[in-house]
């Protein structure tokens, strides 16, 4: 994981609209598109950054592609945090 592709996925309000969305269950791109008012093509756009990011998995079920969360990079990012911000598990 890059630190870079992550805060630059994390930068973005939409974005973190979609993880908080994720954090319920995993979702359809369509699903996703559902909360917001922009086109399928956007919300494209900003799925395919979280995944390079590898803040989201994609899983194909027949035609449709479900997103979840990649809990094992948030947790990455906050024991970083964590670590920068100088508290320690004893």
């Amino acid at each position: 994981m890059g630190f870079a592709e992550t805060f630059k996925a994390l930068s973005d309000p939409v974005r973190r609209e979609i993880l908080m969305l994720l954090k319920h269950g995993s979702l359809s791109a369509g699903e996703i598109g559902s909360h917001f008012e922009m086109t399928g093509a956007t919300i494209s756009y900003h799925l395919s950054i979280l995944k390079k990011a590898e803040l989201v998995h994609e899983t194909r079920v027949k035609n449709f592609v479900y997103y979840e969360l990649n809990t094992s990079v948030i947790e990455e990012l906050m024991l970083w945090l964590s670590d920068l911000k100088g508290e320690h598990n004893s």
